[in-house]
């Protein structure tokens, strides 16, 4: 009799979960033939727990600022590579994806760039070639956000008059100096500011001391960093962070202090 009624129990638990799967499936399927554009998903990715964009913003570039209205529209008409397209057009979008999800919804996904500093243009500089830009991990120049500020070292120079991204080969040394900033916690809280001449030689100013750092051109790296790493770890400690107003790593096998 008990196993009778176990038998029975199993059988309504198995008819229970084959309806409620139907059910889902009949409901994803009504979704999914929905012929209209009625909810519009977006997912965007953050940059140290903040985003450049919002919401608003990607409706905005979504809709060629309201004159091509995606709610409502047949989703035939719907052409997802133009939208792609048009996203892919302002400068904080890295890359996107347009598709239609599983319930029948537009789902829009959005990468956002990365910044390794920010180009500000000096008072001085008449030009002002691309004032106010953030300099990608990519090496391009993408602009600032009203809706996040994000803390990287500032970028000045005349070096940039001429050269409107770094992700060409020439430009390549100064991208991996700043990405080494970026991905060293030490360096990161630690450089504030980096200026390049015209000759690409780069000179830097700490977050603490009153001193600049002369670089030189953004080679040798490694040896570069442990020189100035020396410095920071026993030379200030001991002498005082205000006893020196320039610090040069320029030169191989050679470190000055003054």
């Amino acid at each position: 009799m008990l196993t009778t009624f176990k038998s029975s129990k199993n059988w309504l638990l198995a008819i229970g979960g084959l309806a409620a799967l139907f059910g889902l499936i009949a409901f994803t399927e009504i979704r999914h033939s929905q012929k209209q554009v009625r909810t519009v998903i977006i997912r965007l990715d953050q940059i140290d727990g903040h985003q450049f964009l919002t919401r608003r913003d990607v409706m905005g570039y979504l809709t060629n600022g309201g004159a091509d209205p995606i709610f409502g529209k047949d989703y035939r008409e719907v052409d997802f590579r133009q939208l792609e397209k048009r996203l892919r057009q302002h400068g904080l979008v890295k890359n996107c994806q347009v598709s239609r999800d599983l319930t029948g919804d537009l789902l829009v996904v959005i990468e956002q760039p990365r910044p390794l500093a920010r180009l500000v243009a000096s008072s001085s500089d008449e030009t002002r070639p691309v004032s106010g830009q953030y300099v990608s991990e990519e090496g391009r120049f993408f602009p600032v956000s009203m809706n996040y500020s994000a803390r990287v070292p500032i970028l000045t120079g005349s070096y940039f008059r001429q050269n409107r991204s770094l992700s060409n080969e020439r430009n390549r040394p100064l991208l991996t100096l700043l990405k080494q900033i970026q991905d060293d916690p030490f360096w990161r809280a630690q450089i504030v500011e980096l200026s390049v001449d015209e000759k690409g030689d780069v000179t830097m100013w700490p977050q603490m001391g009153n001193h600049r750092i002369e670089f030189g051109p953004p080679t040798d790296l490694s040896a570069k960093f442990k020189k100035l790493k020396l410095v920071y770890t026993d030379v200030l400690p001991a002498q005082g962070w205000d006893r020196y107003s320039r610090i040069n790593v320029q030169y191989r096998n050679q470190l000055v202090c003054e």
